[in-house]
């Protein structure tokens, strides 16, 4: 549909269909682009923290500020963190882990059973930064999808780990995943990271949008799992919604925008949305909101966004 048809059509509410339109100013533009300048930041962050201690000495009162690597790690020396996904599968060959990663993998997820499993996908894992220059190309360079998997494969491809895990005696997905790969021969210069890293940005270029992440990624099935829990949300306000769409071109899990289920629940309830915050920056009605699950909404008017629709 075009500009034009669009600004003529009638939403749901009655009102005009608005198109999203990037604005001219710098400001503006930085505006929309604000949660994806806040996950580079925090994704960059934490990789150069890694480094950093590792290669740089860095510290904290002589104590180094992080060492280990993502899949099991120490904070300042006495906060242990472990990636609970991994643990999971150190039980599934029939030993148990140590006491502190236990707790480091408690820790991890309580922290994102709280503010959205699958946070981890879009705002931590270094693979997310593939995946979006995969797809920017892919826009820019009108590739169309050359095969179609289901994104019900992941949850296969986790039950299939837990499997081989107990088959093996081995934590599978650690053996091949791409995140500890590229994590490793970043920081500490082994493995095949970059081979991986190479191989996820070509099949998401060159088969399909968000392959990797979106249907293979077990551990992004796992923190979906998680993320049904989870506190924080995307807030959905259904009498300002003219179903324009806008936000469904942007997200890497369209289905999760179900707008009869979001109606109902007043928010995006699906555990498999990423939280990452491109829909709540395209939506010219502001419709779309981060808060918190239990937090009552109280509907105000819609009202126009200049900065979305005049282009200032």
């Amino acid at each position: 549909m075009n500009t034009a048809a669009k600004e003529n059509k009638l939403g749901p509410n009655g009102k005009p269909v608005r198109p999203f339109v990037m604005p001219k100013s710098m400001r503006g533009k930085l505006s929309v682009w604000r949660y994806l300048i806040y996950r580079r930041t925090l994704q960059i962050t934490i990789l150069l923290l890694f480094y950093g201690t590792a290669h740089w000495g860095w510290n904290i009162a002589e104590t180094p500020i992080i060492v280990g690597n993502l899949s099991a790690s120490k904070l300042l020396g006495f906060i242990p963190l472990a990636d609970p996904f991994a643990s999971l599968q150190i039980m599934f060959t029939r030993h148990m882990p140590q006491n502190e990663l236990l707790i480091g993998a408690a820790i991890v997820l309580g922290f994102y059973a709280l503010i959205g499993g699958r946070v981890w996908c879009s705002w931590v894992c270094p693979i997310n930064m593939v995946s979006d220059l995969a797809a920017w190309l892919r826009k820019r360079l009108h590739i169309n999808d050359n095969f179609r998997l289901s994104k019900q494969l992941r949850y296969s491809v986790l039950i299939l780990t837990l499997l081989l895990s107990t088959i093996t005696g081995l934590a599978a997905f650690e053996w091949v995943s791409p995140i500890s790969m590229f994590h490793r021969e970043l920081i500490f210069g082994v493995g095949m990271g970059w081979t991986a890293i190479l191989g996820i940005f070509l099949f998401d270029l060159l088969v399909q949008r968000d392959g990797w992440c979106g249907r293979i990624c077990p551990l992004g099935a796992f923190y979906a799992l998680v993320g049904k829990l989870a506190l924080l949300r995307i807030g959905f306000d259904a009498p300002t919604c003219t179903h324009c769409c806008e936000c469904i071109k942007v997200c890497p899990e369209p289905a999760v925008l179900n707008f009869s289920k979001a109606a109902q629940q007043g928010m995006i309830i699906s555990g498999e949305c990423t939280n990452c915050g491109r829909c709540i920056t395209v939506c010219p009605e502001d419709t779309l909101q981060f808060r918190y699950r239990f937090k009552t909404s109280t509907h105000q008017p819609a009202h126009s966004n200049p900065r979305l629709t005049t282009g200032e």
